[in-house]
């Protein structure tokens, strides 16, 4: 039964990863509103970072109660807690970055500026790292035992 659970957990957790970046992407081209498709997608972006966190917990409860204490030696293990890793450092060290990079420029000159530059390098850090998790949970998904 627990077998069964983490086969869902997985689907729900690397499924909602992969169609959150694709709808990203498509709220960017379909809403001209640039301001409206960023707030959008930040949204989804915290939403499937806290269903991950719980994700990633209830797996490793699964492993540790199929492995007890050898379930560190697990590479299943090891990609679910950099997977958990990644949502800490992108959900609660870099969105709040780039939250507070928006506050700090004011609308006159957020297309031109230092802010513009700090904006898009912590952005793309952050995309990196949740390229990074996506990537990982292809791997766990081919790690499950089936």
């Amino acid at each position: 039964m627990l077998h069964k659970l983490s086969l869902i957990v997985i689907t729900l957790w690397v499924g909602g990863l992969w169609m959150t970046g694709v709808t990203a992407s498509i709220l960017f081209d379909t809403i001209p509103n640039r301001s409206l498709a960023g707030a959008i997608t930040g949204q989804l972006f915290t939403t499937i970072s806290y269903i991950g966190l719980v994700c990633g917990v209830v797996l490793l409860v699964e492993q540790f109660i199929h492995y007890q204490s050898a379930s560190y030696k697990q590479s299943y293990s090891w990609i679910v807690v950099t997977m958990l890793l990644l949502i800490l450092v992108g959900q609660f060290g870099i969105q709040p970055l780039l939250a507070q990079i928006k506050v700090n420029a004011s609308p006159i000159d957020v297309m031109n500026s230092e802010y513009a530059r700090s904006f898009a390098a912590w952005h793309g850090l952050a995309g990196v790292v949740y390229l990074t998790e996506c990537m990982l949970g292809i791997w766990l998904v081919l790690k499950v035992r089936c």
